[in-house]
């Protein structure tokens, strides 16, 4: 018998036991073998279901069937089992698809690296409890032509890591000892004002490329949001939509308003029967692939470097500039935390008080200039003063 959420509960699951911490919460655990993994789930879920049998053969060293060629046949408690365990978990399937695809991808590209300089034993073959940070260090230098891409190595085999740790395959996390790569980058390109206007001319409302600026820029939305939107989700001025990368982790609509202008544009557009922005076979974009398509309308512009998501970084820039707080960009741009706003609205600050600056050198100047006219009164002998 055991205890759970304050009720008293039958253990008809194998190995399954639970306990009370400090605070007199209940925990439920699957114990084999002398190890332990504890179920955070809600007992009777599908989700407690799914997360007890994963305990279970993550405890039995059973490897789950990932379809993946860096991790089919890795053996039981190596690096690579570890990943297949990882790919199989609540936690990584608990992702967006593109989170996945680029995670899964970063992690079998490290399993697949040698071990050492020309070494044909890869580290997918090696043992997870001799897995050290001098690995992690290699693994990330081996990127340092792209930093960029060094410090996501680093940044997934740490997550990586950490759900072992959590799950009793791994004693400590190693990337944890790894510093990321410091450089400078500015990342997408910032339209600026006169690439919008230079874009607006070449494409004037009516287009849809026209269309999907305004989308764009007047909404705050990623590409993967505005090829979903359409009449369905507009109501009493409002478009409300769940956005598509924070689905997963809440499930909180977003709403925005429809500016006048942007209202205007839309009713001056060709549209979809559900979506505002369709590709030239009447079908809804995906996320690339509209991407792709609004590049090209970029390149038409004249604007080759300029894309969607610069766009949307021109957005935060020109409201932040306008005075919004990062409570109101975190609400406008669906960010989860205030990191990404404070960066717009610090930029803006530091434009404001610079401008602020500039005029206080201007006036030392002109003061400096009004006292150096200034004649010096002649002392008793007629001689200007030098004291």
């Amino acid at each position: 018998m055991g205890r759970c959420g304050g009720l008293t509960m039958r253990m008809s699951l194998p190995y399954l036991m639970s306990d009370r911490d400090r605070h007199g919460n209940d925990r439920l655990y699957v114990r084999r073998h002398g190890r332990k993994i504890r179920i955070r789930e809600k007992p009777g879920t599908e989700a407690f279901a799914q997360a007890y049998a994963d305990a279970v053969r993550l405890l039995e060293r059973e490897i789950p069937a990932v379809d993946s060629p860096a991790v089919r046949g890795a053996p039981a408690g190596t690096l690579g089992w570890v990943a297949a365990c990882y790919f199989a978990s609540v936690e990584f399937r608990g992702l967006d698809p593109k989170s996945q695809f680029t995670r899964r991808g970063i992690i079998e590209h490290c399993l697949r690296e040698p071990r050492k300089p020309g070494s044909q034993d890869l580290m997918r073959d090696c043992p997870i409890n001799l897995v050290s940070a001098a690995h992690v260090k290699m693994l990330r230098d081996r990127k340092a032509a792209t930093p960029g891409a060094a410090n996501n190595r680093r940044k997934y085999l740490s997550a990586m890591f950490g759900w072992a740790v959590e799950q009793g395959l791994m004693r400590s996390n190693p990337a944890r000892e790894v510093r990321k790569v410091r450089y400078a980058s500015a990342g997408f390109h910032t339209w600026t004002i006169d690439e919008v206007r230079q874009f607006e001319a070449r494409h004037p409302i009516g287009t849809k490329a026209r269309l999907a600026l305004a989308l764009l820029l007047y909404l705050g939305v990623r590409r993967g949001d505005v090829v979903t939107l359409g009449r369905q989700h507009a109501k009493g001025g409002w478009l409300r939509f769940v956005p598509r990368k924070t689905r997963r982790k809440r499930a909180e609509p977003s709403e925005k308003p429809i500016l006048p202008i942007l209202a205007d544009i839309i009713a001056g557009s060709p549209t979809g029967a559900l979506n505002y922005l369709e590709s030239e076979y009447g079908k809804p974009f995906t996320a690339a692939g509209f991407g792709n398509w609004f590049r090209d309308r970029c390149n038409e512009a004249g604007l080759p470097h300029c894309s969607a998501h610069g766009l949307r970084k021109a957005g935060a820039a020109i409201a932040a500039e306008n005075g919004a707080t990062d409570r109101q960009l975190m609400a406008l741009f669906d960010w989860t935390t205030a990191a990404h706003a404070t960066k717009y609205t610090e930029a803006a600050n530091r434009k404001r008080m610079a401008a602020t600056a500039a005029n206080l050198l201007v006036r030392d100047q002109i003061a400096n200039t009004e006292l150096s006219h200034l004649s010096v009164p002649p002392d008793d002998t007629g001689s200007s003063s030098k004291g």
